[in-house]
């Protein structure tokens, strides 16, 4: 994006892990975001959490010299209009996805693109029921956004090149590199990852080793940045099993389907970073 470019309009759905981080990435690089989120207590402490990212990024030096862009928290999907891209980053859940997506379609008009951060939902699938699904496409930013640099771009049947090249915009100045692949359950990360992590999560139910054993091993062994387990507590256990179950669903992989111990942690409410418990504990918040 040249100086003399203005930055692109963004709007986020949804003030949980994802639209938080997604926030932060754009904020930082002087993108100007509407945060949308309905649930009244979510909204309370959506600048709140915006503002801890921020120091996080600037702490980890993800943060550019340049200056930052203006955040507006709202309630309604009508609150996108003037919007270039809508970026919806709400729990994986299709029937959810479709109808803040219907409802964004309505308020912002047939020339901005919509975005889904999906980690399985097919994009064709969702599309189907928008009155404009040539505005749609996936593109799948890894948590923390603001850290990893690249990101899935999933264009389905129906994308437009309109709304295609509004994404490629937004990504250029956000200075992300997307990388085209093809729609399905999963695309190509989540399909091989979370499978991955489910396998883990079954390695130390089956009490043949602890999880910073099997983190230590993938990190040491197969150069996996992180390990399969703490890479589980930074996407969320809850978000994580969703996932497996869309995966799982549509694919028919038995070894999609969410194993005993990651189900039983979801029901404990050990879901990871973002309740200060899952294969590890944190600092609440953190």
């Amino acid at each position: 994006m040249s100086k003399e470019e203005p930055a692109p309009r963004l709007a986020v759905l949804g003030a949980g892990v994802m639209g938080t981080s997604i926030t932060t990435l754009a904020l930082i690089h002087g993108v100007p975001v509407v945060l949308v989120e309905t649930d009244p207590e979510k909204r309370a402490g959506a600048r709140t959490r915006v503002e801890r990212e921020l120091r996080t990024a600037q702490l980890l030096g993800a943060r550019p010299d340049i200056s930052q862009g203006e955040l507006l928290i709202r309630a309604s999907a009508a609150d996108c209009r003037g919007a270039d891209v809508v970026i919806e980053a709400i729990t994986e859940e299709p029937g959810l996805k479709v109808k803040a997506l219907t409802e964004v379609d309505a308020a912002v008009g047939a020339d901005t693109a919509l975005v889904t951060n999906t980690s399985s939902i097919p994009v064709d699938e969702l599309a189907e029921a928008l009155p404009h699904p040539e505005n749609l496409l996936g593109v799948h930013f890894m948590n923390p956004s603001y850290l990893i640099r690249t990101v899935e771009v999933i264009r389905g049947s129906r994308t437009g090149e309109r709304a295609l090249a509004s994404v490629e915009r937004l990504l250029a100045a956000l200075d992300r590199r997307g990388v085209r692949v093809g729609d399905g359950p999963g695309f190509v990360t989540s399909r091989v990852l979370h499978r991955m992590i489910n396998d883990a999560a079954r390695v130390v139910q089956e009490g043949r080793a602890t999880a910073e054993d099997v983190d230590t091993l993938m990190q040491d062994c197969l150069g996996h940045r992180t390990g399969p387990l703490r890479t589980a507590d930074l996407i969320g256990i809850d978000n994580l099993v969703d996932s497996l179950k869309v995966l799982h669903e549509r694919t028919g992989d038995a070894g999609c389907r969410p194993c005993e111990l990651l189900r039983r942690k979801v029901a404990d409410g050990e879901l990871g970073r973002k309740s200060g418990r899952g294969f590890y504990t944190y600092a609440v918040g953190l």
